[in-house]
């Protein structure tokens, strides 16, 4: 009777060690490089553009812009066990993004030499989604969502301003695509192309109608976490 009473006890905890093996259940963990995690980054890079404006009498002037850009962004990406990756993005930047051009009449009709338009992007900054495909430290990606803008309106009369439209903020968007790499597990280096429309926005001194559209190329570098 004892032999049978240990020789079921011993068999009770192997059955028991089983169940409890069975019942934890792996975590599955990517291979290689791992983007999960929060990151903080510098960037620079060079954009341009052109803004449509247009008085309410019809008088228009097309400015193209262009200039240096650059400034911080930070994120947390979320890498999933399919190497999907998802993650959010934030950023601010400075710009010296400006141009100017001549203005016409709503015929047509080219205004005097003298008479200049000047559109300046102060700076921006931009709250996107993301989405990429991780190939071990490689990540290509495509990213959009909001953006926001500062542009500054002048009309100048043989360089005086004749028309101080002032500061206006635009909202707007912008959509991306770009490519990250992981040189070490905790630098990330970032390259990346992008659209904006800031959208149109009236400046009521003036009676004018503002809008900028941009691209820009960018390159950044993160510490992730």
């Amino acid at each position: 009777m004892k032999r049978i009473l240990l020789t079921s006890g011993f068999l009770l905890a192997i059955a028991g060690n089983g169940f409890a093996a069975d019942a934890v259940v792996p975590e599955v963990v990517p291979a290689g490089f791992v983007w999960t995690g929060g990151y903080v980054g510098l960037q620079a890079g060079y954009g341009w553009g052109k803004s449509d404006s247009t008085y309410d009498n019809g008088d228009n002037t097309s400015p193209k812009v262009d200039g240096f850009i650059g400034g911080v962004y930070v994120g947390y990406n979320y890498q999933m066990s399919n190497n999907v990756v998802v993650g959010l993005d934030a950023e601010l930047a400075y710009s010296d993004m400006k141009g100017g051009a001549g203005y016409f009449t709503s015929a047509g009709v080219p205004f005097g030499s003298e008479f200049q338009s000047d559109v300046d992007l102060k700076w921006s900054g931009a709250v996107r989604g993301r989405l990429g495909y991780a190939v071990d430290r490689f990540l290509p990606y495509i990213a959009g969502g909001v953006a926001i803008g500062s542009i500054e309106y002048k009309g100048l009369d043989n360089g005086a301003v004749f028309d101080n439209g002032g500061t206006s903020t635009h909202v707007g968007w912008t959509l991306g695509v770009g490519t990250e790499y992981a040189f070490t597990d905790n630098w990330v280096g970032r390259v990346e192309y992008r659209y904006t429309d800031f959208g149109s926005k009236s400046l009521s001194s003036s009676g004018i109608d503002v809008d900028l559209h941009s691209h820009d190329i960018r390159l950044g570098m993160a510490y992730k976490f």
